[in-house]
């Protein structure tokens, strides 16, 4: 990753990697690396088949005046035009906040939006009459909201207290404590209708309809089918005969389907590595998983490949791995994915210093195989 100034940091790739990685030598080679693994220090080759990636090293400036990227603990999602929106977490001490860093496809930094807004986890881009919006789940604030591509509030939606699940609590010092509401997903139906998933609360999820009002709650604390236990990220699914809504029930390992009323269809895929969030390119899925690495499905739902599977268990869904530990192309805690149009992806890790990644797609005719 490359901050502003165009100062560089280089990580250097350990000797005897294999886990499905190979390292390259060069982005526009196509020859495998010497076996000495030390004598590469740019670019890893992961996946395979259809799914073969290769990261691209130094990937995304730091806001202006930063030494970081600042705490990365939220979303990406691509815009029509390219445009890569990445949300920030609570500003290091000093700093200004920033709430979305958008970046060009090669990683230069266009502009930054919302920056009263940080702490945005989970994020989703919808287009509506021809105009996209983002959508937020802002854990900082306890609210989902709207936004215009530059940063505008259209609306914002508190507490659901409708729903009855959050009546006021005792606290520890004997006053009344706020609901226990910390929204982590967000998705958009074909209505308008908006889904939101409390995975840092009550584990429910909540839908409202176009005009914001509460529709119902579905889900609800446990681990039989139809459960949450941490339901973190949701994205609609449209592969289907039908759309439907899929939750990354994370802490149960697995996603599982729904439909738009809030019943439960299925399980999607079990035994997974923590399911933080999801992106879809044609039928497959990519999902980012805290226990450091990336699971791709293919249209039947069948795990296809992994990206960025991490050896060390020490830095597995760890915060505070520092950027000197990083190891290119591996991924500490994935956390927020998007895919681009051409298959490219978008990983944000859950980093005290911040943390993104690009995985470049290697077309058919180049891979190295």
């Amino acid at each position: 990753m490359r901050h502003g100034c165009g100062k560089f940091l280089v990580s250097s790739v350990l000797a005897g990697l294999a886990f499905s990685s190979q390292a390259i030598a060069h982005p526009d080679s196509d020859q495998p690396a010497p076996p000495d693994g030390l004598a590469v220090t740019s670019v890893i080759q992961a996946g395979s088949g259809d799914n073969t990636y290769r990261s691209v090293p130094e990937w995304g400036q730091f806001p202006e005046g930063r030494k970081t990227l600042g705490p990365t603990h939220g979303g990406v999602v691509v815009d029509k035009q390219g445009l890569i929106y990445v949300t920030l977490d609570k500003p290091p001490a000093g700093e200004k906040p920033v709430g979305i860093v958008v970046y060009s496809a090669d990683g230069k930094i266009v502009r930054t939006i919302a920056n009263d807004l940080w702490g945005i986890h989970g994020l989703c881009i919808n287009e509506e009459n021809g105009e996209q919006f983002l959508y937020g789940a802002h854990l900082a604030g306890k609210e989902a909201v709207k936004l215009k591509l530059d940063g505008t509030v259209i609306w914002k939606i508190g507490v659901p207290n409708e729903s009855g699940k959050y009546e006021p609590r005792p606290g520890k010092d004997g006053k009344m404590a706020p609901p226990a509401y910390s929204p982590t997903g967000i998705c958009v139906g074909p209505n308008g209708h908006v889904y939101v998933v409390d995975g840092y609360g009550q584990n429910w999820c909540h839908e409202f309809d176009e005009h914001q009002k509460y529709v119902r709650s579905f889900g609800g604390p446990g681990t039989e089918p139809g459960k949450f236990k941490t339901c973190h990220g949701i994205a609609l699914d449209t592969r289907g005969p039908k759309p439907l809504l899929l939750i990354c029930d994370r802490a149960n390992l697995r996603l599982q389907h729904f439909d738009l009323d809030g019943n439960f269809v299925e399980i999607v895929a079990e035994k997974l590595r923590l399911p933080c969030s999801l992106s879809f390119h044609g039928d497959h899925i990519a999902i980012a998983e805290l226990g450091g690495r990336v699971a791709i499905l293919d249209g039947n739902n069948k795990l296809v490949a992994t990206l960025g599977d991490n050896p060390n268990v020490k830095q597995r869904a760890n915060y505070k791995v520092p950027p000197a530990e990083w190891q290119e192309g591996i991924f500490n805690a994935a956390h927020g994915i998007s895919y681009d149009k051409d298959g490219n992806l978008y990983v944000e890790d859950w980093n005290a210093s911040g943390r993104i990644s690009k995985m470049e797609k290697i077309k058919a005719e180049a891979r190295a195989e």
